[in-house]
């Protein structure tokens, strides 16, 4: 019999070093759902799914248009699944484009006003493709601490040096660049529109002044604020007039387009290059040709109905200022992500559990992906949502906070301050 037992065990297993985090996890799970492992019996619309059973309101799904059930966007899906199949089986380099991809990258230039287009198979993607291809070993880098973990995987990966700098300070920002002045190589700022965790926004007017000033090159990551933000929908430099400031717009299909998928946009001569260097793009299966056309489709929807936003807008105000009303603890400004800070990583865990409990979904974010060590209930309002549906939101964050020592009498002042 043959003995397969190591002549030499290793000295310890692969995952010891996530020992604590494995602790942490059993932890969580210890004290009610797991909320990191969440399936859903099934989606019922944009609000609303079934889980364990029982009807819950969509509160975490970052479908800020409500566009993943539109009947355009769905059946210019199924008509390409039908004729071209489920998928590519390939990259785009190695196995061709199809015209689904081609038509996409046009409707993405045509709707952003820009020259080129490059659509990649995850926004995750899009951000370590063009951080790895645009900047590189001699560059400098100059990230927002709180930035995406995307964005710094994609500085990572392209070998440029980064100098971060204090989260929404375009002072810190020109000190730091002030510093690199004379220094060889390329520096490109990187921000975001809309910050995923807490919602506020960047003061794109003020660092596009501090692009200009220094020499800098400008990148701006509109995944949350795409569809949102701005007279068209193109973000939040259009809705604070620096378009022609920004070098750089990437983005993703994930948010208000319903789909999955991401994107970059530039006007810089010689952006095609990027087809042949950027290794995410290169070395990864392109989109399914349906997950292209309908993201087509929703695109061409979501320009077809401004006021989709207006409804979205007018939803996240009512979340907003009802929970602020309440005594909760909000971001800075009302938005389409509405995040809810806790005492304490125990407090979130226990305030979620009583909120799925009864029937509200949303989000657990827990330090350390958050910013400053926050623990956050972070809440996705969609334009779908009734006022019934974010008025019972309010009375279960009441009910629940209230029952677990968070807040004192929270409906009364609510129904004081709607008096």
């Amino acid at each position: 019999m043959t003995d397969f037992s190591p002549r030499h065990p290793p000295s310890r297993g692969l995952f010891d070093r996530h020992l604590p985090l494995r602790q942490a996890h059993a932890a969580l799970r210890a004290q009610g759902v797991d909320p990191f492992n969440i399936c859903f019996d099934t989606i019922l619309s944009p609000t609303e799914a079934r889980l364990a059973g029982r009807r819950v309101i969509m509160l975490g799904s970052n479908n800020y248009l409500g566009l993943t059930f539109d009947a355009e966007a769905v059946e210019a899906g199924v008509a390409s699944l039908r004729t071209r199949g489920t998928g590519t089986t390939g990259s785009r380099i190695a196995n061709g484009s199809f015209e689904a991809h081609l038509a996409l990258e046009r409707a993405l230039a045509r709707f952003y006003g820009r020259r080129h287009a490059m659509v990649f198979t995850t926004g995750y993607q899009a951000n370590l493709g063009v951080l790895s291809s645009v900047v590189g070993r001699g560059d400098h880098l100059l990230l927002d601490r709180d930035s995406h973990a995307s964005l710094y995987d994609g500085a990572r990966l392209g070998h440029a040096r980064v100098v971060r700098f204090r989260h929404n300070d375009p002072e810190h920002l020109r000190r730091r660049l002030a510093r690199l002045e004379g220094a060889p190589g390329a520096k490109l700022i990187v921000v975001e529109g809309l910050y995923s965790m807490i919602g506020d926004v960047a003061p794109l007017r003020e660092i596009a002044a501090v692009k200009r000033e220094m020499g800098a090159y400008l990148l701006v990551d509109e995944a949350h604020s795409m569809g949102v933000l701005g007279a068209r929908g193109r973000g939040l430099a259009e809705a604070a007039g620096v378009e022609a400031d920004v070098d750089f717009v990437v983005g993703t299909f994930s948010k208000s387009l319903g789909a999955i998928g991401g994107f970059c946009v530039s006007d810089l001569d010689g952006f095609e290059v990027m087809r042949v260097t950027c290794r995410p793009y290169m070395f990864t299966a392109s989109l399914p040709p349906a997950v292209a056309a309908s993201t087509v489709a929703a695109l061409g929807r979501m320009e077809a109905q401004p006021e989709l936003r207006g409804r979205l807008m007018a939803n996240a105000r009512r979340l907003y200022h009802g929970l602020k009303a309440l005594g909760f603890s909000v971001g800075p400004t009302p938005g389409p992500i509405v995040a809810v800070a806790t005492p304490d990583p125990p407090s979130a865990v226990a305030l979620w559990n009583q909120l799925l409990a009864q029937g509200v979904y949303l989000n657990l974010a827990l330090p350390p992906a958050t910013p400053n060590g926050q623990s956050l209930l972070r809440g996705s309002v969609t334009a779908l949502h009734t006022e019934a549906q974010i008025d019972h939101v309010l009375a279960v964050f009441d009910a629940a906070a209230t029952a677990l020592g968070l807040l004192g009498n929270g409906a009364a002042r609510l129904a004081a301050r709607s008096a």
